[in-house]
């Protein structure tokens, strides 16, 4: 948000205050429940001397090498998670759990070392194998289990055990049904008889150290905004005519709604769909999002409501296209 964006007094003195000075905690924070159920899952699964702690940063995480888990700050607070709302995607309470159980896998690879063993390398794969943020997927492959959007699993071998280990994790995932004949099945074996073993045995490595804090972050709310949707554009096309092709409904029509309402309406569900089948990162997609919407609504463009089922479908099949053809032509993209 801006100087001159239409803010409340009170939303303004937020966006003007530092995140250090918020004296954000989880403890009594809208977060700490999502913690609680965290710890209960694993002690549904026995898991007696395994308990990550838990710290308020910039962005969902696991430090390397380090058993404890970082939440996003927003979360702590209604008045913050409403401006993360306007800003990006606010994770609701499903994502919230699967993000913590990714990163609880994180912890407990780090807790017990396990990525140190040559049978954890030899299941996962060498966990120093260079980690890339754009990395090219093979699509439905059976060699992973599938969590988190864009294929995650096949990111590095440290997220692939995290990944395994989330799908383990959660109650009543039936994976032993859902990834029989898999390749992935004997990842979802090794964890399970890893924890079996390990459930009742103290971690070689308790306590972590937290990368950084709330307490530690000098930038305001507005600040930490302004920087984190400086996103690079998708594309640098000119889609005009492909959107007055899609949104070709008269002003005069009693069912016209203008399209900027239409993709704001349905946009976390795009944003989710399209990250998850081309593992393009949300920030982009987002980023793609918001300019179509915003030169839709330039050019005046409108949906016809009654049929909107076939302008979403319409709308899916453009977006992802858009994203898989700059993932074919995008040079930072790795094989």
């Amino acid at each position: 948000m801006g100087a001159n964006d239409e803010t409340g007094p009170e939303t303004q003195a937020l966006l003007n205050t530092r995140i250090r000075d918020l004296g954000l905690r989880i403890e009594g924070s809208a977060v700490e429940k999502y913690v609680e159920q965290l710890y209960r899952e694993l002690g549904q699964k026995e898991i007696t001397k395994f308990r990550p702690a838990c710290y308020l940063t910039d962005e969902w995480g696991c430090p390397s090498g380090e058993p404890v888990i970082g939440i996003p700050f927003y979360l702590a607070r209604p008045d913050l998670a409403e401006i993360e709302k306007q800003h990006n995607d606010l994770e609701d309470s499903r994502e919230i759990m699967m993000y913590l159980r990714h990163e609880a896998g994180h912890a407990f690879n780090y807790a017990y070392k396990l990525h140190r063993t040559p049978e954890w390398k030899q299941v996962f794969g060498p966990y120093r194998r260079p980690y890339r943020e754009n990395y090219r997927p093979v699509l439905f492959s059976k060699d992973y289990v599938r969590y988190l959007p864009g294929w995650y699993a096949q990111k590095h071998p440290d997220e692939d055990f995290a990944e395994t280990f989330a799908v383990w994790l959660t109650p009543r995932s039936g994976w032993r049904k859902r990834y029989r004949g898999w390749q992935a099945m004997l990842k979802l074996r090794y964890v399970d008889r890893m924890l079996r073993h390990l459930r009742n045995i103290e971690p070689g490595r308790r306590r972590g150290r937290p990368d950084v804090t709330v307490a530690e972050m000098e930038m305001t709310v507005g600040e930490f905004y302004r920087h984190s949707t400086e996103q690079i554009p998708l594309l640098d096309v000119n889609l005009d005519s492909d959107l007055a092709t899609m949104f070709r409904t008269h002003k005069k029509n009693s069912s016209a709604e203008a399209a900027e309402a239409f993709l704001a309406r349905h946009r976390k569900s795009l944003v989710d769909q399209i990250s998850s089948w081309t593992a393009m990162q949300r920030a982009p997609v987002r980023k793609l999002m918001d300019t179509i919407a915003r030169r839709s609504a330039e050019m005046g463009l409108r949906i016809d409501r009654r049929k909107e089922l076939e302008h979403l479908s319409e709308f899916t099949v453009f977006a992802t296209t858009l994203v898989m053809n700059h993932l074919a032509r995008s040079k930072s993209v790795h094989p």
